[in-house]
């Protein structure tokens, strides 16, 4: 089916709900994440939770990236406590960045998680790349940019025919 390019591995509330202790016993030793509307609202810094997100993360072992299409100086800005690696610009959904965001992290695709707020961008890039997602519900839609707006009524399309077929809905 056409959709299920967009279907991400997992879905859920929030990615601070995630098991990442068992996604690492699973051989998972990667995560990539999006940034807004996935860690914090749209535009906002890294608050506390997410720093000890981070913190927890790498007592795990994992490596943490960010993926953005954002400039850099966003990336940068909320990366600046945290210093993990990242890509600005990304061209997500274009697999390439996800690739090369596992080859400086030194791992397989496989080895790779990725969390996003978004099925165009986020997930089907990573699902093109071989990675396994995790897709969130936004942290705040109202202060989501408009073609995000226009791409998240698309999104609602096929996120409900996710749930479906994965009995989550009927």
């Amino acid at each position: 089916m056409f959709f299920e390019r967009f279907y991400p591995t997992e879905y859920y509330e929030s990615a601070y709900i995630i098991d990442y202790e068992d996604l690492y016993k699973k051989g998972y030793r990667g995560i990539i994440y999006d940034l807004d509307n996935t860690l914090v609202p749209h535009g906002a810094p890294a608050d506390e939770k997410a720093l000890k997100l981070m913190e927890d993360l790498r007592k795990i072992g994992y490596s943490i990236f960010f993926l953005s299409n954002n400039k850099e100086g966003r990336v940068k800005s909320f990366n600046e406590n945290i210093g993990a690696k990242y890509l600005y610009k990304a061209a997500k959904p274009k697999p390439a960045g996800y690739l090369k965001a596992a080859q400086m992290m030194g791992l397989k695709p496989s080895e790779v998680l990725v969390v996003g707020d978004q099925l165009f961008t986020d997930i089907w890039g990573a699902n093109m790349a071989g990675m396994r997602t995790c897709l969130v519900v936004p942290i705040d839609r109202s202060t989501d940019e408009i073609q995000i707006v226009i791409k998240r009524k698309l999104e609602k399309v096929i996120l409900n025919s996710y749930l479906k077929k994965n009995d989550i809905i009927s």
